[in-house]
């Protein structure tokens, strides 16, 4: 007697669920330019404290960096006790700037819709930064983009760049893999900070650091401008593999 084949049978197996996809952007000089305002902020505290005030190059440099890594490179004569003056009061400038009618920290061209495609794509967004909670909140409220990033890590909460654990914060706290993760960044703290953790790391061209740094501290990529990212994750046809020239 013939029996027809069990409606169970096993087949081929079938294509692996798609798992989430993580893009993680830093914020000074890969989504505002508040360069200015952190300079002018740094001049302020260390003239408040007595200490020489740093080139304007030196500041920029370590733009990224949590606030007491930053301080601390760009004071090298100065000591512990003057160092944390410094912070503090750069706290207290970068504040008084933000409060002032002409403060102005704009969003790089683009942002909005690059966000905007990464969603459209089912990504799932996130911040890692150097900033404070505080200045990160003022950010999001400012530049209308609240409710964008369903992690946002900062460095009141972990080591700073390139230190892998805001990374690795952000991944576990949405259940994203590695090879599912994106880090997006104008500096080599955060190029560091993705390789450390195991991520893709995308850099950004209109940033604080220059491309050959980047480049150098492994990005896989450097954007040209903001618009190009959705087309060049790396689960992306045709995504790019090299810098672009």
């Amino acid at each position: 007697m013939n029996h027809a084949p069990h409606s169970t049978a096993h087949g081929p197996p079938g294509p692996e669920p798609d798992r989430l996809r993580l893009v993680v952007f830093d914020v000074d000089g890969t989504l505002v330019d508040s360069q200015h305002n952190i300079i002018a902020a740094m001049a302020m505290a260390c003239e408040g404290a007595g200490v020489p005030v740093p080139p304007h190059t030196a500041t920029r440099a370590v733009i990224g960096l949590s606030l007491a890594e930053a301080v601390a490179t760009v004071t090298p004569s100065a000591n512990d006790g003057q160092r944390r003056h410094v912070a503090a009061l750069y706290k207290q400038a970068f504040v008084a700037l933000r409060s002032r009618p002409d403060h102005d920290e704009p969003l790089f061209p683009g942002v909005h819709r690059a966000l905007e495609a990464l969603e459209t794509l089912g990504c799932v967004l996130g911040l890692a930064t150097g900033k404070s909670r505080r200045g990160v909140d003022a950010v999001v409220e400012r530049h209308g983009l609240e409710g964008r990033f369903v992690t946002v890590q900062t460095a009141d909460d972990a080591p700073g760049k390139p230190h892998p654990a805001m990374l690795l914060r952000a991944m576990a706290a949405v259940g994203a893999d590695p090879d599912r993760t994106v880090m997006v960044g104008d500096t080599r703290f955060d190029m560091e900070m993705a390789r450390a953790a195991g991520t893709d790391a995308v850099g950004v061209g209109w940033g604080y650091h220059p491309v050959e740094e980047l480049t150098a501290a492994g990005a896989r990529l450097v954007l040209p401008r903001f618009e190009a990212l959705a087309a060049n994750l790396p689960w992306s046809a045709g995504a790019r593999a090299a810098t672009p020239a």
